[in-house]
């Protein structure tokens, strides 16, 4: 179903509230929800008010393992450095792992929310900024919670063991590697399913998403430099302009996509930044290229960063420079790999959704560029571990109706003004996950 046929489909005052009509299936998961969304409310503006950095989110993480200890879920602290795993077994079955990110942006917040951020804060890169849940995780964290009270309170309906993760470090692609690489899965079992969500900031409040296969991409930032031998500009044959050159690598690299990459592989090679030179007429000794790639199999990413050397070697020749002065192309220690969907989990959860929410409510949408390092944790065995991550939408219905009608503008995530529909991300992700626990749970 489109968004279009969505929204045709689902009256814009049902989309605004909680309870909805066309549920098909009401129950006491979603009634006891209501009746924890004031706290959930109260937590989430909490959360909101005080983010805190990537690999920083001692005082969220404190919060999340004392939320969880209340409903009776056993607790370890500092897994990955600021992670939190909170563990219920309840009988033989399934393990089954529900993540929420916990780390801020540095982004100076301007929502307008009375319970805006106003926190600044000091990244490892040493530039103090503000600091904001631009990308949403307070509302990923709150939903967690609910969907663990929810899961707490009905022991009686499932059997297994649950294992709630709150990563950090999501942002800057670290939080799950570093969780992983502590053991996580020695130390507290290896799940049978890893399910999560993320707000949306394309899709209408309340609205579930979902893609089967392939649905973020392959992100890796590459760094080049670019010698050349200066001068002054009124003498370029003296020289050896590596702006010139630089200028060439980054026209040769759109062939890259538009020419050596199947149509039907999409893939991203996009040059953010390109430094040198510092006055009108001195030829610069050095430039300096900044570029993110996007991609979503193994072979695909291959391809493009063997390209990518080739390429800069292949214009550093044919400029003249000598072997002692090639271009060096160097790679970002932190690779963040595609996030792939099991296509039998997806379409199960879908139908489950479906049937819970409304067929109204539930959309397939097409894989994005964007990158999530949830995807770590089926890769960490791919052949025991089934993964979905779904949307969530978090576009309040009058924006979205603007936007639709061309008088207004959607903030993406990230943005400083991006302001989700929390009651509804909240309420929608929290009984999501809950209604996936338990149906992957079932007490025979």
């Amino acid at each position: 179903m489109t968004i279009r046929s969505t929204l045709r489909a689902l009256s814009l005052s049902a989309a605004l509230g909680l309870t909805m009509p066309g549920v098909a299936w009401a129950d006491t998961l979603s009634d006891d929800l209501q009746g924890d969304m004031p706290g959930l409310m109260a937590l989430y503006r909490d959360f909101h008010a005080h983010p805190e950095l990537s690999m920083q989110e001692t005082r969220t993480a404190a919060k999340m393992a004392g939320l969880m200890r209340e409903l009776g879920y056993e607790v370890t602290e500092n897994v990955g450095q600021t992670g939190v795993v909170g563990i219920m077994k309840n009988g033989p079955g399934p393990v089954v792992l529900l993540r929420a990110d916990m780390d801020g942006l540095p982004v100076r917040e301007q929502t307008g929310l009375p319970f805006a951020s106003q926190v600044t804060a000091t990244a490892r890169s040493g530039v103090e900024s503000g600091v904001m849940h631009a990308c949403g995780h307070d509302t990923h964290m709150t939903g967690l919670i609910g969907a663990a009270r929810l899961l707490a309170e009905r022991r009686s309906e499932w059997s297994g063991t649950l294992m709630l993760v709150a990563q950090p470090g999501e942002e800057v692609g670290e939080g799950a590697a570093a969780m992983l690489d502590d053991g996580l899965y020695d130390r507290f079992g290896r799940p049978d399913y890893a399910i999560a969500f993320h707000d949306a900031a394309a899709l209408p409040a309340g609205v579930v998403g979902y893609s089967p296969g392939y649905a973020l991409a392959n992100v890796d930032s590459v760094d080049i430099t670019v010698p050349g031998v200066g001068g002054h500009g009124a003498y370029p044959h003296m020289t050896k302009d590596p702006i010139v050159l630089a200028s060439s690598i980054v026209m040769r690299l759109q062939t890259l996509v538009s020419r050596e990459q199947d149509p039907q592989d999409p893939a991203v090679v996009t040059v953010g930044s390109i430094h040198a030179g510092s006055k009108h007429n001195i030829i610069s000794d050095e430039a300096k290229l900044q570029l993110t790639v996007r991609s979503y199999g193994d072979e695909s990413r291959q391809g493009l960063l063997d390209g990518i050397r080739r390429i800069v070697r292949g214009e550093a020749i044919a400029a003249g420079m000598p072997e002692d002065r090639m271009p060096t192309v160097t790679l970002a220690d932190q690779f963040t790999p595609a996030t792939y969907n099991d296509p039998a989990l997806a379409t199960r959860m879908a139908g489950l959704f479906e049937t819970r929410f409304g067929a109204e409510r539930v959309v397939e949408e097409p894989a994005t560029m964007g990158g999530e390092d949830f995807s770590r944790y089926r890769r960490a065995a791919p052949d025991e571990i089934e993964s979905l991550i779904f949307w969530v939408g978090g576009v309040p219905m009058d924006r979205w109706e603007a936007a639709e009608a061309g008088t207004a503008q959607l903030p993406s995530l990230h943005s400083p003004f991006w302001a989700p529909d929390a009651e509804a991300v909240i309420a929608t992700g929290a009984e999501a996950l809950a209604a996936a626990a338990l149906d992957l749970m079932p007490r025979s």
